[in-house]
């Protein structure tokens, strides 16, 4: 599955930044580039996610998720679209993977879907959390103002770079 997921990443990643960018949701408070990057991050750790080396993964997983709340309330999301983009890459998900899924054998086919799944739902929760702590970091520190700084928005880059690095440590680790 993971080797499938690698197959379409590009493509998932490029079209889940299409539609973030026709929803035009949020504010430039980030570079179109980061966002971008975070998209990418995702993807290439959902193929980490659903291969051999997953359990490893989990942490990594946890933060990019975490991060990726964090950089839609710097973007000025409600919670609500937070939860909404990353459910639209389940379904851009299960789009490009139609295929895949209905051709294995039925033994295979519900442990696979639901291991995605349970892949996907933490993600979600992990970004409710990260989108969370940032409003309240923003709220406590700026006077219940959450506009985020030029600091909240190059720690939460810095922090991208920290789990880009900690991808490409996992990615060396995957089969080929």
């Amino acid at each position: 599955m993971a080797r499938r997921i690698a197959s379409h990443r590009d493509e998932l990643a490029s079209k889940w930044a299409s539609w973030l960018a026709d929803r035009q949701a949020g504010s430039l408070a980030l570079e179109p580039d980061t966002t971008g990057r975070m998209l990418r991050l995702i993807t290439d750790l959902l193929v980490v996610m659903a291969g051999p080396v997953r359990r490893e993964a989990e942490t990594t997983w946890t933060a990019a998720a975490q991060l990726y709340g964090t950089l839609a309330a710097l973007r000025g999301l409600a919670a609500g679209e937070v939860v909404e983009e990353l459910q639209h890459l389940r379904e851009l998900l299960i789009r490009e993977m139609a295929d895949f899924f209905v051709a294995l054998p039925a033994r295979q086919a519900l442990p696979t879907v639901l291991r995605i799944n349970r892949v996907l739902d933490a993600a979600v929760a992990n970004a409710v959390v990260g989108y969370t702590d940032a409003l309240v970091f923003a709220m406590f520190a700026k006077e219940g103002v959450p506009v985020p700084t030029a600091e909240t928005v190059q720690a939460a880059i810095t922090q991208l770079d920290a789990i880009e690095a900690d991808y490409r440590l996992l990615a060396e680790r995957l089969p080929a």
